[in-house]
């Protein structure tokens, strides 16, 4: 893996919870390692636990056995091996590779190895995040583990779209199987189909009525008939460790003219944005795009004392092994790159009528974008 800023580049974390660290290994890895670049070349510093599955699995060019190295590492500092941490480690290998002591690590990387590295005289410049910035073009392979997982996201919201469409209207509450329906339960029902497709689904939003107006707000509680309720289902694959994100908007009951007015400008509004996307635009004209419609329907956004109403947020986000990454498609944006991976999710919060939100994922091409989730836009239903 070719680095182009510097000689040598470091992170310690672990590869289940560092995007980048997964990027650069493909393996996870469940605690703190050492790895890295150098000169181009990947490695891992790994101890006996991993050392084997590390070495037949990962994608690096090399592979060092921590004992190993700390031994190296304690005879060059002339300390005692247990007082050799990852500074010491990496100082050892600085060394051994006669590079000059100065390398680059993400913003992550811990203060106390940073304040150590520093006592030991290396120059250190701080990335910004990603640290692997060809982690936002996806090749084939990528885009494929992207729509298994938007594969998951649709389980997910079709399983949940199935309880809403059996459930009963019991006066203003929802009912299934004799009991009320709430968003933990169908939370549950999600999470189970996510499963079965080889994804876990943290966090997933059933949120119904006032409480969808916070966009994150994952929701709780009784789930209510006549009220729009937002299902957002962002899964990551246990073997790929790609993620998913889609987002559908229901309701159970009979919707009124203002919840059609909001759900139809919320998927005109996708649709707009969809249409700018292609190699070269700017994040910004796809966000202006999805603005647009809704200025021009009358929705306006603004805040109304502590809160917010109307389009709040950016029309959406990079994606791949995290949830949330490069490119933003917000009013200050870069242009567009083949391969880039955006959702494109554009939504209204008012509490006085309810949310609706509508997401899907595309895959930027040079003359537009390729879907890479599916799923009906059928939202109402008694």
């Amino acid at each position: 893996m070719k680095s182009k800023s510097s000689e040598a580049r470091f992170l310690f974390t672990s590869s289940e919870q560092s995007a980048d660290a997964y990027y650069l290994t493909g393996v996870f890895i469940p605690d703190p390692f050492l790895s890295g670049v150098i000169r181009g070349r990947s490695f891992a510093v790994v101890n006996r636990l991993e050392y084997r599955r590390v070495k037949k699995y990962s994608k690096l060019d090399s592979v060092f056995l921590l004992e190993t190295v700390q031994l190296e590492a304690a005879k060059l500092h002339k300390i005692e091996i247990k007082s050799v941490g990852p500074a010491e480690l990496i100082y050892y290998i600085l060394s051994k590779y006669k590079l000059s002591k100065s390398l680059e690590v993400p913003a992550s990387f811990p203060a106390v190895h940073y304040s150590r590295l520093q006592l030991l005289g290396v120059k250190i410049t701080i990335c910004g995040d990603p640290f692997f910035r060809q982690r936002a073009i996806k090749c084939d392979e990528e885009a494929l583990a992207i729509r298994l997982a938007n594969a998951a996201s649709a389980s997910g919201i079709r399983a949940a779209e199935k309880v809403l469409r059996m459930a009963s209207i019991d006066g203003k509450l929802l009912k299934y199987k004799g009991r009320t329906l709430t968003s933990e339960s169908l939370r549950l029902v999600i999470e189970k189909a996510c499963l079965h497709k080889g994804a876990v689904a943290n966090n997933t939003i059933v949120a119904c009525g006032v409480q969808a107006c916070d966009p994150h707000e994952i929701g709780f509680g009784p789930l209510r008939a006549n009220e729009l309720i937002i299902i957002d289902v962002f899964p990551r694959l246990r073997k790929s460790g790609y993620h998913g994100d889609m987002t559908r908007t229901f309701l159970k009951g009979v919707a009124n003219d203002a919840q059609r007015a909001m759900v139809n400008a919320v998927r005109d509004a996708q649709l707009a944005a969809l249409k700018q996307i292609k190699a070269d635009v700017s994040g910004s004209t796809v966000h202006k795009a999805a603005s647009n419609v809704f200025s021009e329907r009358g929705f306006i956004t603004e805040r109304r004392g502590d809160s917010f109403i109307g389009f709040i947020h950016s029309t959406g986000h990079g994606l791949g092994l995290d949830i949330h990454e490069y490119p933003r498609i917000s009013t200050s944006s870069d242009r567009l790159r083949i391969g880039h991976v955006i959702t494109v999710e554009p939504g209204l919060y008012y509490p006085d009528i309810g949310a609706c939100r509508i997401e899907d994922v595309t895959r930027v091409t040079a003359k537009g974008g390729e879907l890479l989730s599916s799923m009906h836009y059928r939202w109402c239903f008694r």
